[in-house]
């Protein structure tokens, strides 16, 4: 698939200070780290990734509106917008492509605040829980359903 359309991994707020935010909770893995990985697990599986992070909730929308038309697929950390944004869960819902909430640590399992996700009520599924690996299957996720998929 040499013109697959990419995956495009998107990160929300302060996933910018991995590696030295809470590494108890989100380990010692840097973002820059976690992107290399992710282009390396998609280029297995004959994609590429955009990877971008931002702290602003409407750059999170423009790009999931963005990747409607240029993405094969979604991997979306949205961290703590996930528990809060209707503009993402409603950006999502607007966009064809499949999207895939993923987090480094199990929201479940923590704060109760996080356990309701608006973010997953819109994803085609969520992969949680893992650290890094977490990013690792969702780009796994995201190439299969993009294979399934006419025209990615």
């Amino acid at each position: 698939m040499p013109d697959a359309k990419p995956i495009y991994v998107l990160n929300g707020p302060n996933l910018n200070l991995l590696g030295s935010r809470e590494p108890e909770i989100y380990g010692r893995v840097t973002l820059a780290e976690i992107e290399t990985a992710c282009a390396a697990r998609a280029a297995q599986m004959g994609r590429s990734v955009v990877f971008r992070q931002s702290n602003v909730e409407g750059e999170l929308v423009n790009w999931l509106q963005e990747a409607s038309d240029k993405a094969a697929a979604v991997v979306l950390n949205a961290g703590a917008y996930t528990h809060t944004s209707v503009a993402l869960h409603d950006a999502i819902k607007a966009i064809a492509v499949p999207v895939i909430e993923t987090h480094l640590s199990n929201p479940a399992a923590r704060e109760d605040f996080r356990h309701v996700s608006l973010v997953g009520k819109a994803a085609k599924g969520v992969i949680a829980g893992f650290g890094a690996t977490s990013y690792l299957l969702a780009i796994e996720a995201a190439a299969l359903l993009a294979n399934e998929s006419k025209g990615a």
